[in-house]
């Protein structure tokens, strides 16, 4: 096992509550009412291949989130949400992740349950249990439950569909969805018109494809994406119009993945610019105003998300900083 991997691990922590081997049920319950789910299969989402990537929950990288000007973060347990430059707000308690889709918010509670609301997360409802990371985005939520089975929902209200067993991580783009197998395989599926999927072309598929291996994390976004290989090498392909690819496909876009930054542990993209955290900690940013070249912005950081052009930071003392491209880090909690 490399560097990367073990260095990324170290920020892996754990949950308490997350236990069993249940399937999520696909039908909404109001929080604290979810119903008994059938029990999965012991071997469910194992081969005997050799996993290069665990199947754990996210910890301290699963605890900031942003889509466009849509915010959300952990803070001691709590999640504050807010939009735009307002201030922050206590939303929910108990908490260990947070993700933004187009109109619809989630958390993941301590105990497993994947939490959805709109406007109001006093009447947030509970849409699967036994969950161990979950991914949002425009065109609905991803969740992976304790057997590394990936269901999708397109929105809270409606049934889970099934997407892939033996699935380690997930993302949810701008149209182009994407997962990782425990042996490091990434599929995608959805829109390749700006060469999202990285296979060297803009055809289509309908139906998830393998378009790259030894990955480790995927972020997908407007018209891009980028995607940690297990060596620590960060590649992106897809549009580049402003640079969050780098100089890869610049003004453009790219079909096929291309280095952009080397010895990350984490990574995160939003509409025109990608931070990645090193394994020191070190925050880096480029794209949009920041220019192509990565720059150095901030320390001792556990956790990233990307916005529309903002950025947002989570530190080792649990601190949150949040600031646009081209300005400097503020705290915000």
């Amino acid at each position: 096992m490399t560097k990367a991997i073990l260095t990324g691990l170290l920020i892996v922590i754990l949950h308490t509550g997350c236990m069993g081997g249940n399937l999520p049920d696909s039908s909404p319950h109001p929080v604290g009412e979810v119903k008994e789910r059938p029990e999965a299969s012991a071997s469910a989402g194992h081969t005997e291949h050799n996993i290069v990537v665990p199947l754990k929950p996210l910890g301290a990288a699963g605890e900031v989130a942003s889509y466009y000007n849509r915010h959300l973060v952990i803070s001691e347990g709590r999640v504050y949400g807010w939009t735009g430059d307002n201030k922050p707000q206590l939303l929910l308690e108990d908490a260990v992740q947070v993700g933004v889709g187009d109109a619809t918010s989630y958390a993941l509670s301590r105990d497993g349950r994947l939490l959805a609301w709109s406007e109001d997360p006093k009447a947030a409802v509970a849409i699967a249990g036994s969950i161990v990371s979950f991914a949002a985005g425009r065109t609905g939520v991803f969740a992976i439950d304790q057997g590394g089975t990936l269901f999708r929902w397109e929105s809270p209200d409606q049934s889970a569909k099934k997407i892939a067993d033996n699935v380690a991580y997930s993302s949810i783009g701008d149209g182009t969805d994407y997962y990782i197998t425990q042996q490091g395989e990434l599929y995608a599926f959805g829109r390749n018109h700006r060469g999202q999927y990285g296979n060297g072309g803009l055809k289509e598929s309908d139906e998830f494809i393998q378009v790259a291996s030894d990955v480790v994390q995927v972020k997908g976004h407007t018209g891009h994406a980028i995607v940690l290989k297990r060596n620590g090498d960060v590649q992106g392909s897809g549009g580049n119009l402003y640079g969050p690819l780098s100089t890869h496909g610049l003004g453009d876009k790219a079909v096929t993945w291309g280095t952009l930054f080397q010895g990350a542990s984490l990574i995160a993209t939003g509409s025109s610019h990608t931070v990645a955290v090193k394994e020191d900690r070190t925050l880096w940013i480029w794209g949009g105003k920041e220019g192509t070249t990565p720059r150095h912005v901030l320390d001792d950081v556990v956790a990233t998300a990307a916005g529309v052009d903002v950025t947002i930071a989570k530190k080792q003392d649990g601190s949150i900083y949040f600031w646009r491209t081209g300005e400097v880090p503020v705290k915000l909690l």
